[in-house]
């Protein structure tokens, strides 16, 4: 872990990203020593401390630090944090706030290799995620709606109902994202995703695959969607930086068992990854 550069695994008590959320964060997969989408992982990170008055770091200083953490980590995940700083007691942020620079990495997760193809099992959360547009598309530090989602999953799980991914729907019942996944339906040659004007994080990944629907004259809507138009779709799937892609095979009591727009979607993006 660095801390502002310098090897470490503390922070300020008065740091705001602790004392309030008060930052944003990247998640990013690390491969044979090499950050992938780095330059798309930057320009969000960029958009988002904008959005939330925070001064990016600059993109040198960041690529020496990540190549510091690659340098002892070439293949896993890597986390980087980004806080307003310090600041006295108080909402109001100090207008010479430094911003704090956190990276962390951890192993690549041991999925299932068969998620990829096969696809999983998803269920849907009572959560039910708040609208602040201020907030919408922002990877920010407060993420207690996705925290109390992986609780519920966690819990079904312990009950022998297990999932590998939640979807969440908003207070007025539109299907939104995933606990920590941006998701997809294909219906009738059409590919499909929510808006997250509202609320919703958008990601690198997601923004890849509309994209790659662009580039391949795939008809894209981002819409309000209903969990009735979801389970009723041809093909569902999840994206973020770590997994990649996986289809949904099952949800509620509807299953699917074919993937072909899915399947073609992971190729492109994985031979953009090569």
């Amino acid at each position: 872990m660095l801390v502002n550069g310098v090897p470490g695994n503390s922070i300020s008590i008065r740091d705001r990203g602790l004392l309030y959320g008060d930052g944003v964060f990247r998640t990013l997969r690390a491969a044979q020593g090499k950050a992938l989408h780095w330059s798309l992982h930057y320009l969000k990170l960029q958009h988002d401390c904008a959005k939330l008055g925070i001064a990016c770091p600059d993109e040198a200083l960041l690529c020496v630090e990540l190549d510091q953490v690659l340098a002892q980590h070439p293949d896993g995940v890597v986390k980087l944090i980004v806080t307003r700083g310090e600041g006295a007691r108080g909402y109001t942020p100090p207008a010479d706030a430094a911003p704090t620079r956190i990276w962390d990495f951890s192993p690549l997760p041991d999925y299932p290799p068969e998620w990829t193809t096969q696809g999983i099992k998803a269920r849907v959360c009572s959560l039910r995620l708040s609208a602040q547009p201020r907030l919408a598309c922002v990877k920010h530090l407060n993420r207690l709606e996705n925290v109390l989602a992986a609780m519920e999953l966690n819990d079904a799980q312990l009950h022998g109902e297990p999932a590998a991914e939640g979807l969440l729907l908003d207070a007025e019942g539109h299907l939104i994202e995933g606990t920590r996944s941006n998701l997809f339906l294909v219906a009738q040659d059409r590919l499909v995703t929510p808006d997250l004007s509202r609320c919703g994080v958008a990601g690198i990944q997601r923004g890849r695959v509309m994209a790659w629907a662009l580039q391949h004259g795939v008809t894209l809507q981002v819409r309000d969607v209903g969990l009735e138009e979801a389970l009723h779709a041809d093909e569902l799937f999840i994206v973020n930086s770590v997994i990649g892609l996986w289809p949904i095979r099952e949800l509620g009591q509807h299953q699917w068992s074919h993937f072909p727009v899915a399947a073609q979607i992971r190729h492109g993006l994985d031979q953009q990854d090569a």
